[in-house]
């Protein structure tokens, strides 16, 4: 998700590596105006440069989380589970990943539940387990364990980067979670448009109940 304060909405152009990637610069803007009704928050991770051609603007890349009013939001954390806030540059890859946990309170059902998600760390080698995932999976459990109490639901979701077979799922797993994805038998979570191999990196995971 992409922020550029002092930038109009409209599309720019993401450059890495001999990329050059289309991007709504203010995405996070015209979300936020499409629903009026819900309370928006935005977690930065990194601030570095898109362009409009030559011309450079600067913009925040991280997380946004999206609550209807309706809910209220009881308690949050947010924190880096990998590396930590760059400001002068997107960073080098694998670069700074962060994660937002709520626990909101439905007055409709006179309940609280606990949501998490994050966008896990990407790496140019793929997205089989490293070290680093390793330790992202234990700081998302580790996030997580702030907020939830245990004793009622808990939903984590993102694209986490990673592959099926990740140990993030067995981390998670300690935490009563299990993954609706693979869980439902989808075979990916990609589009026809996506060539390459690793189809899968996007998962939601639920408590029982």
């Amino acid at each position: 998700m992409l922020r550029a304060p002092n930038a109009d909405s409209g599309w720019s152009t993401y450059r890495d590596a001999g990329l050059e990637l289309p991007q709504r610069v203010n995405l996070f803007q015209e979300i936020s105006a499409a629903l009026p009704g819900h309370d928006a928050f935005f977690c930065p991770a990194s601030r570095g440069e898109l362009f409009d051609g030559d011309a450079a603007i600067v913009a925040d890349f991280g997380l946004a989380t999206f609550v209807r009013k309706s809910h209220s939001v009881i308690a949050q954390a947010l924190d880096f589970v990998h590396g930590s806030f760059s400001a002068d540059g997107w960073g080098e890859h694998p670069r700074p990943r962060n994660a937002h946990c709520i626990r909101l309170f439905s007055h409709a059902h006179g309940r609280a539940v606990t949501i998490a998600h994050m966008h896990g760390l990407r790496d140019p080698a793929g997205k089989r387990d490293t070290a680093q995932r390793q330790q992202q999976a234990l700081a998302l459990a580790g996030l997580i364990g702030r907020i939830w109490p245990g004793d009622e639901g808990l939903v984590v979701c993102g694209d986490f980067n990673v592959l099926p077979d990740s140990a993030t799922f067995r981390v998670l797993a300690r935490l009563g979670l299990s993954d609706l994805v693979t869980g439902s038998g989808l075979v990916d979570t990609r589009t026809s448009h996506y060539l390459k191999q690793g189809r899968f990196a996007d998962y939601m995971l639920i408590t029982p109940g």
